[in-house]
């Protein structure tokens, strides 16, 4: 959370009447802390994604939600989500011609049907806040960490900025902040999904492609999407424990 931000919920924290259990959790919202709040057990919940292939049409929104939700610098490489576009010949499918202008940002331009047998679909990409994540495991200083909820952050305040997470990443989904130094990439909007909300990049997606879940929940509809899809998780043979669960995932994604 920035200062500014900040800011301004501890002033409207003067005007604003809570009551219940807002009023309880307010100073841990104010301090960037949700997750501290008494009224939230993080031990609860355990959280992942599920990302629906065939819905994605690569509009950008959830690029530029989280760009802006998240105060992600305006630079090459700095993304925390970003689309990538598949297109695949079926006679040579190991070899994908692969495009992210921008981090699919602004969307993607039409091609020409120069090839009508290609095949062409969204890989909305992110952090998959695995299990047994490698950046955890090669942090000096224990910057990078699980929460009790499952979600892998950065502890800004302890990161070298050595960079060994952002190499160990198996995924390339960690960068380094030009204005901090230190390593960053998708918290699962972290200071959101601790107040009830989902996250940033969900929230805007026009067809539903992206979906937080919690995983403890049982009555969350992603148990049910699980046993009656077809679901992959990128790079398995990595045995990363990822939590970003993929439908329609075609074998040539990288």
């Amino acid at each position: 959370m920035n200062q500014d931000r900040r800011e301004f919920l501890k002033d409207a924290g003067t005007y604003i009447l809570l009551t219940g259990a807002a009023t309880v959790a307010w100073e841990y919202v104010v301090r960037g802390a949700a997750e501290q709040a008494p009224n939230y057990s993080a031990t609860a919940h355990w959280w992942g994604m599920t990302i629906d292939i065939d819905k994605c049409i690569g509009s950008g929104n959830c690029v530029r939600a989280c760009k802006e939700e998240n105060d992600v610098p305006d630079q090459d490489g700095c993304f925390r989500t970003w689309v990538e576009r598949y297109r695949i010949d079926p006679e040579d499918p190991d070899h994908p011609l692969v495009d992210s202008p921008d981090g699919g940002i602004d969307g993607f331009e039409p091609i020409g049907a120069a090839n009508g047998t290609m095949k062409t679909f969204f890989v909305p990409k992110m952090c998959n806040h695995c299990v047994d994540s490698p950046c955890t495991q090669v942090c000096p200083v224990g910057a990078t960490f699980h929460s009790p909820d499952g979600v892998v952050l950065i502890d800004k305040s302890r990161c070298l900025g050595c960079r060994y997470c952002v190499q160990a990443c198996p995924y390339g989904c960690r960068y380094i902040d030009p204005r901090t130094l230190t390593a960053d990439k998708c918290t699962l909007c972290y200071h959101r999904i601790t107040k009830g909300l989902t996250t940033a990049c969900a929230e805007v997606c026009p067809t539903g492609a992206r979906q937080l879940v919690d995983l403890k929940n049982p009555k969350d509809p992603v148990h049910e999407f699980i046993r009656t899809h077809k679901i992959h998780v990128l790079k398995p043979q990595m045995a990363t424990g990822s939590k970003v669960y993929y439908n329609g995932l075609d074998g040539s994604v990288r």
